[in-house]
């Protein structure tokens, strides 16, 4: 075998690695927004990607695949995963996949991750494995103690496919020229396998629309999409009578309307019940977990206000595309983990508002918890408000409605209310509606009134 031969498998089999994991990734990274990342999604993703890669491997090694025909064969089959990554890994066509799912009334997130690993997670898979088992064969030809480095370089590869794609790659250069790289790798493998002018051809017939479907321009101009990144694919629409909606991965975050003021119905609720009636006698401290378009307290220059997103660009996008102007002096925005915020910090605020809950699509399992709760309740000031924004079944018609329910009285025994927001029937199928649970932090009586003893009269008077 001759060195440039050499060469030449050992790099596509590194360059298959590296395309796999870097496909797996992103297609992680643009489902987790709409089905969660948590270890039950995860392991559906995973076992389909790794059980067909399997069946790739075994099948590959088939004695009737001729020798003769594996450079047509490989190059095909980088076309194919081209394809496939166009298919599952651009956002406005993982988007409308699961637009279809809920118009169908397919809303469980399991099964939904179920149809797309098997539609889109199933022939990409397949064909690396097929195809690192067919290279692997060409260097077995010339030399059968090529083991080793046939697994090593598809290692190596896998490895730099995941340390840039997280580190690097997605974060600053965005998920959607990600995607392009992907397909352009593929495309590439598939042209170097076999220079021909078909292959060619097919490869740009793929690598087009992937440029087209994931370009800034398109994706700005077509979708109103500003920010595409690790963390987040954020887009806002504006509307004929002046509303401005901020979006977050597909689904709406925020409402403002600069002509009138008016608000998403829960921020405006929240705002004039709880924020702008504030006394006036010294500036509170108020934590917003879950930025959004930093509606809350929009027109309050007063009291101190600290906004925690893990999104970096939220504030740059909401100040320039979504609110219009600048953020004032009392409002500052920190760039972290709610969660380890909450951990690291030993502030206690006279207000927390937590709006982490407000996508019906995706619930942020961390932030269910009861050990969470606790760790939210540790940095509210005495006689301060908690103040959490859910989206759930007004008349607890569903499963998670009634834990959350049952998760927050927990921790939030009493002092507590719970308010619908806008009209919603509790009568109807479907009553989700935003809900905000209230919790008041005061010394709590908790006597009860019984038939036998019921001071009620003088407890009327007793503050």
């Amino acid at each position: 075998m001759s060195r440039k031969l050499r060469i030449w498998l050992i790099f596509l089999i590194f360059l298959n690695g590296y395309v796999s994991l870097s496909f797996e990734l992103v297609v992680l990274r643009q489902l987790s927004f709409w089905v969660g990342s948590s270890a039950v999604i995860t392991s559906i993703i995973m076992g389909i990607f790794l059980g067909f890669m399997s069946l790739g491997y075994f099948l590959g090694s088939s004695e009737r695949i001729a020798h003769k025909r594996i450079r047509t064969i490989l190059a095909t089959s980088f076309i194919i995963i081209a394809m496939f990554a166009l298919l599952a890994s651009s956002f406005p066509l993982v988007m409308e996949y699961f637009m279809r799912l809920y118009r169908w009334g397919i809303t469980s997130s399991v099964l939904q991750t179920f149809i797309f690993s098997f539609v889109f997670l199933s022939i990409g898979p397949f064909l690396f494995g097929f195809n690192t088992t067919l290279l692997s064969r060409c260097l077995h030809k010339y030399n059968t103690n090529y083991t080793g480095n046939i697994m090593a370089w598809d290692t190596i590869g896998s490895v730099l496919g995941s340390l840039l794609t997280t580190l690097i790659l997605m974060p600053f250069i965005g998920v959607n020229y990600t995607v392009m790289l992907i397909v352009a790798l593929a495309a590439f493998a598939a042209i170097i396998t076999r220079t021909k002018w078909w292959v060619i051809l097919l490869g740009v017939s793929v690598l087009v629309p992937t440029i087209l479907i994931n370009s800034d321009y398109v994706q700005r101009s077509r979708f109103g999409i500003l920010v595409n990144n690790a963390n987040s694919t954020i887009s806002v629409s504006q509307f004929a009578d002046g509303m401005r909606v901020l979006y977050m991965n597909g689904l709406p975050m925020s409402l403002y309307n600069p002509r009138t003021g008016k608000n998403a119905e829960y921020i405006d609720y929240l705002n004039q019940h709880f924020i702008y009636n504030m006394p006036m006698d010294r500036p509170r401290k108020i934590l917003v977990l879950g930025a959004g378009g930093f509606t809350a307290g929009l027109d309050d220059k007063y009291n101190d206000y600290t906004f925690v997103d893990i999104e970096h660009t939220l504030r740059e996008v909401s100040e320039k595309y979504f609110l219009g102007h600048e953020l004032p002096d009392n409002k500052k925005f920190i760039v972290q983990d709610a969660s380890q915020y909450l951990k690291n910090s030993t502030e206690q605020y006279d207000m927390i508002i937590l709006d982490v809950y407000s996508n019906s699509f995706q619930v942020p399992e961390g932030f269910i918890t009861a050990e969470f709760m606790q760790r939210v309740k540790s940095h509210i000031a005495p006689d301060g408000i908690l103040i959490m924004n859910v989206i759930a079944s007004q008349s607890f018609r569903d499963k998670y409605s009634q834990v959350f329910d049952n998760t927050f009285h927990t921790v939030f025994p009493t002092n507590t209310t719970r308010q619908v927001i806008g009209y919603a029937n509790p009568y109807s199928e479907s009553d989700v509606a935003n809900v905000l649970y209230v919790w008041y932090n005061r010394d709590s009586d908790e006597r009860i009134y019984t038939i036998n003893k019921t001071p009620v009269i003088y407890d009327r008077y007793v503050k």
